[in-house]
């Protein structure tokens, strides 16, 4: 006796809504790629109880005839392909034939609609799959599906349902991608009595966006275009705030997926700027020709496969890092007059102004000469120890024999040229350029500079390094002795020489070139304080950035440190070349900006 039967059809269609239908809110991804297919220009979607009571979505695309009506819930069925080498360049959202049977087989669906033109549409009442009526009706032009009481037929499946307003979210989350990924067709949500949405059709993406946003400064531009391939969107800038997450949403060829290629690329584009971890609010379209992209990789077409998996990653790395390289300077506000607190008579105070363009003048309040190792941890001598160059060349003070000037080698418009006025407090370096006035932290600027130069340096091989004579003895908890130890390779490249010298103390027998003797140790405990918050399965790379931040760290000019007029001026000159100018690795600004037009309006010039 044969032991393998044919499934049933309404059984085979319950088992395909298993995979295709997983709650509401993927009936509703289902219906409005339909919509869109069909030619949409206004989609409407109505949900009670979270979509667990009924789901409704309207269209007014080209709609059906009575044939077609009734073969669209024939599984299989579909108008999008004809053969196997369609599947090999698919241009539409919908394209297997197994939505509409896998939903109307696990709820009371009512699917109404009418062909563009004709006289008369068509009314289709299915319950479980079973049709239970076909008829001629007066309905408006396009298409409405209704969806109730999803998974009466199978509890199990509608016990892991979440919360109405659980399910809801997911709904509106579903509808607000769709209303990005698409600003020329109009879409609207309704839930029970409450409009959560409602957008018209605008004419590009920056529309759309801001129609479900606002305005928002934080996110920034993406565009870049490279052979059959491009790039657009917003992505957010760096903050100083500490791990951020924020919604991320990703279309290829108007699609959206969650790619695990395009998500690394996202994450590694940060990373090179900044060490904090961060899950970053991005809103990218990538357009790549359909035959170089499979998207019949999973069930809900939520997945797909590049042909150049590694062309596409670095494609969208460098995307967002030409972005948030370019990020834009937080800009102050001047007070109205009224609001402003009484400022005391002004005296010669030694600090707050030095090192400016007229040193006979400025001297006197404090600046002093050359920056040397000792006291500001190798400062500007730092970047000789990296090969580091300057664009103007010898500077006094300094080795002229370290310096030599070389392009630039990043493709990211850089800074415009700043001219140093002068310190505040020997901390905050004062500059102006044809936009306004600068105010730069001269420890984040270098520190910055310091960073780039040494992951430059690290991709090529390892940071100078030099013997100590005399090894030093530091003693350290368990944690860290561990932290450090483990990671001697990476600590190696970065020039420190470590090894265990027993007991509580780790011996340290070579530190950086760019660090001194003191500087070192210190650096060292503050590498060993990042490496025990490291999970043991992260990426050498990220030791590496990590390691790398903290040693820039700590061989970076100091606040309250005196720079002559050229310091500045190398500082800044440095900081144009960088990729990322606007924040330091540890997410902190490097500068605010008091714009011409501020100025310019509190002096009533405007």
């Amino acid at each position: 006796m044969a032991r393998i039967n044919l499934l049933p059809s309404d059984l085979a269609n319950q088992i395909a809504a298993g995979e295709v239908v997983e709650r509401p809110a993927s009936v509703v991804k289902e219906l409005i790629e339909n919509a869109i297919d069909a030619g949409a220009r206004r989609i409407h979607v109505y949900v009670e109880l979270g979509g667990k009571r009924l789901v409704r979505v309207e269209d007014d695309g080209e709609g059906m005839g009575p044939e077609d009506a009734r073969l669209s819930l024939e599984r299989h069925a579909t108008s999008k392909i004809q053969r196997a080498d369609d599947l090999a360049a698919i241009h539409t959202l919908g394209f297997r034939g197994e939505a509409l049977p896998s939903i109307a087989s696990v709820s009371h669906f009512v699917m109404k609609t009418r062909l563009r033109g004709e006289m008369a549409g068509t009314e289709i009442r299915v319950n479980g799959g079973a049709v239970a009526s076909v008829q001629e009706i007066g309905t408006p032009e396009g298409t409405s599906i209704e969806i109730g009481d999803l998974f009466y037929n199978l509890p199990a499946r509608r016990k892991f349902l979440k919360t109405d307003t659980g399910e809801a979210t997911q709904v509106s989350r579903v509808v607000t991608q769709f209303a990005l990924g698409y600003p020329e067709i109009g879409f609207s949500l309704t839930s029970g009595p409450r409009t959560l949405a409602n957008w018209p059709a605008v004419a590009k993406f920056e529309d759309r966006l801001f129609q479900i946003f606002g305005d928002r400064p934080d996110l920034l531009p993406v565009g870049k275009s490279l052979t059959g391939f491009g790039i657009k969107g917003f992505v957010a800038a760096l903050t100083e705030q500490g791990p951020t997450r924020g919604t991320q949403n990703v279309f290829v060829n108007r699609r959206i997926v969650k790619d695990r290629t395009i998500a690394h690329a996202i994450i590694d584009a940060y990373s090179n700027a900044s060490i904090k971890e961060r899950s970053p609010e991005v809103h990218l379209f990538i357009d790549i020709p359909a035959d170089r992209v499979d998207v019949n990789v999973h069930p809900t077409k939520a997945e797909v496969r590049f042909r150049d998996q590694s062309f596409v990653h670095e494609g969208v790395k460098h995307a967002i890092a030409d972005a948030i390289g370019k990020g834009a300077v937080p800009e102050l506000q001047l007070l109205p007059e009224s609001s402003r607190e009484p400022v005391p008579a002004a005296q010669s105070i030694p600090g707050v102004l030095s090192g400016g363009i007229y040193p006979s003048r400025w001297t006197q309040l404090g600046a002093i000469g050359a920056l040397g190792a000792e006291g500001a941890g190798g400062a500007i001598g730092a970047l000789s120890a990296l090969g580091a160059t300057g664009a103007l060349g010898p500077i006094s003070n300094l080795d002229p024999g370290t310096w030599n000037a070389e392009p630039s080698t990043q493709n990211i418009e850089p800074l415009k040229p700043l001219m140093p006025l002068g310190q505040f407090r020997d901390t905050f370096i004062i500059a102006v350029d044809a936009d306004g006035i600068a105010i730069i932290d001269q420890h984040v600027a270098h520190e910055r500079v310091l960073f780039e130069r040494v992951m430059e340096r690290l991709t090529t091989g390892r940071l100078e390094s030099q013997r100590l004579l005399d090894p030093v003895l530091v003693e350290l908890s368990l944690e860290s002795r561990q932290a450090l130890l483990s990671h001697s390779a990476d600590l190696d490249r970065l020039g420190f020489g470590v090894d265990d010298f027993g007991g509580d103390t780790l011996r340290l027998t070579a530190v950086p070139a760019l660090l001194g003797r003191d500087d070192a140790v210190v650096a060292l405990r503050a590498l060993a304080e990042d490496l025990e918050g490291l999970d043991r399965g992260r990426e050498v790379g990220d030791a590496l950035r990590r390691l790398a931040a903290t040693t820039a760290c700590h061989a970076a000019v100091k606040a309250n440190y005196p720079l002559t007029h050229e310091k500045m001026l190398h500082i800044l000159e440095e900081l144009r070349r960088t990729a990322y100018s606007s924040v330091c690795p540890h997410g902190r600004p490097v500068m605010l900006r008091l714009t011409r037009r501020e100025i310019e309006k509190n002096f009533q010039r405007i």
